[in-house]
């Protein structure tokens, strides 16, 4: 009997993502889970191209993370090679204010890594 050697299925790598997240490893999972190519928008902003920017427009957030408070993750959708995501982040930021965002990660995965990325959440 001979066992294939499959790549991990969306829905693993959706999981292990989150994993990474909970974890605060949230740099780590950009260069193991997003492609080089990658495209992230913020709900109808013009989306940031490339994973080498995309680090840098995360480095940026997280130096306005003081404290994280939690992550929590609401619900899970997976199909061939999209993913949606529905979270919380709750921080504290260094200016003094706690921030809570729901927000829902919509991805699209090729060869086990996210080609694309749209967050959509109440910017208010």
């Amino acid at each position: 009997m001979t066992t294939a050697t499959a790549e991990p299925t969306v829905a693993r790598r959706v999981h292990d993502l989150q994993d990474y997240i909970r974890q605060g490893r949230i740099l780590d999972a950009m260069n193991e889970f997003y492609d080089a190519a990658v495209s992230m928008q913020e709900n109808n902003t013009a989306p940031t191209v490339g994973l080498a920017a995309n680090i840098e427009r995360e480095k940026n957030f997280l130096a306005y993370v003081k404290q994280w408070v939690g992550y929590e993750v609401r619900s899970i959708n997976v199909g061939p090679d999209t993913s949606a995501v529905e979270s919380t982040l709750e921080f504290h930021a260094v200016d003094g204010k706690h921030i809570v965002i729901n927000q829902v990660a919509v991805q699209r995965w090729n060869n086990g890594k996210i080609v694309s990325e749209r967050f959509y959440y109440n910017a208010a």
